[in-house]
């Protein structure tokens, strides 16, 4: 056995036993200690026997009637009992940040996740548990949540790992192809995607890819990324759709983004025939394991419970 190994059990062993004399001297008995405990009688003894051979020494008085401490069992309460209490409290108070919905929440999400799907449900959270504190960090990669200190991370359905536990947050979403009335005339705009090609596209580079975003399309059943062209390329959605408003070239968007501008007619979809459907959201996270009351009330929160 190794050092570590033997000196872990022996500690192991002494506030196990140091425990038990504890609750001896605080219920007065044998017995009554055994039933706090969850001992038998005989094993609450046997340990407390244990404890005094290994110290050498007699720690109680032991009599049909009465249990009393011996100077060096006073000398051992006064030595070990404030730092046993201790240990009492803090586990107890552990117990408590498990059941009472407090303490820092930390999730990973891309910037369309975030403002479409987290924070609308989590905004009433917090005001409803001022304790809990959230951390939303936005990011494009597929990062290693528990290495990098997150609690969870979203991302969409078809990116995660299958090891890790997957709560869906959303539901699937189309993209679109839109573009602002002032930007081409009507008979210049696509009517395939091919035509794209040759046409002012607003790019999207993702800040972990390094490379524009493809947009992708259903062309005769099958998907097919375009490469498109333009005089800008941002790397925030919502920075596409204000350079879209503005009239810079077609965007690439979620319906979702842009529904708004296109029932108030700011923006016009093109190649609807063509659009494709992403899966939906997902927080992941790496334990099935009881996690902390804060943790498990914005699980809750953000979980979709109508999905088809």
């Amino acid at each position: 056995m190794s050092v570590i190994r033997l000196t872990y059990k022996l500690m192991k062993e002494n506030l196990n036993d140091l425990f038990t004399f504890l609750t001896v001297v605080r219920e007065g008995s044998f017995t009554r200690a055994a039933a706090k405990s969850g001992m038998s009688q005989s094993a609450v003894s046997q340990t407390i026997g244990n404890l005094e051979a290994r110290l050498q020494l007699k720690l109680l008085n032991r009599t049909t009637r009465s249990l009393t401490l011996t100077e060096a069992g006073e000398r051992l309460i006064q030595l070990t009992g404030p730092a046993l209490e201790e240990i009492v409290v803090g586990l107890e108070q552990l117990k408590e940040l498990r059941d009472k919905p407090a303490g820092r929440i930390r999730l990973s999400a891309d910037e369309y996740a975030i403002q479409y799907f987290l924070w609308p449900k989590l905004a009433p959270v917090l005001k409803e548990y001022p304790d809990i504190h959230l951390e939303l960090i936005t990011d494009y990669g597929l990062i290693d949540i528990a290495r990098e200190g997150f609690d969870a991370g979203v991302r969409r359905g078809g990116l995660i790992a299958r090891d890790m536990v997957a709560i869906p947050v959303s539901a699937e979403h189309r993209m679109v192809v839109v573009i602002s009335p002032q930007c081409l005339p009507e008979q210049d705009l696509p009517v395939v995607p091919s035509q794209l090609l040759k046409l002012p596209c607003i790019n999207l580079q993702l800040p972990t890819h390094g490379q524009n975003f493809p947009w992708t399309f259903l062309i005769n059943g099958e998907e097919q990324k375009l490469r498109v062209q333009g005089q800008i390329v941002v790397n925030s959605i919502s920075q596409v759709r204000q350079a879209c408003l503005d009239g810079y070239g077609l965007a690439y968007v979620p319906q979702e983004l842009v529904q708004n501008d296109i029932t108030s007619g700011r923006l016009l979809t093109v190649l609807d025939d063509f659009s494709v459907t992403f899966p939906g959201y997902y927080l992941y996270y790496t334990s099935r394991l009881k996690s902390s009351a804060a943790f498990n009330i914005i699980v809750e929160s953000l979980r979709m419970s109508d999905l088809p």
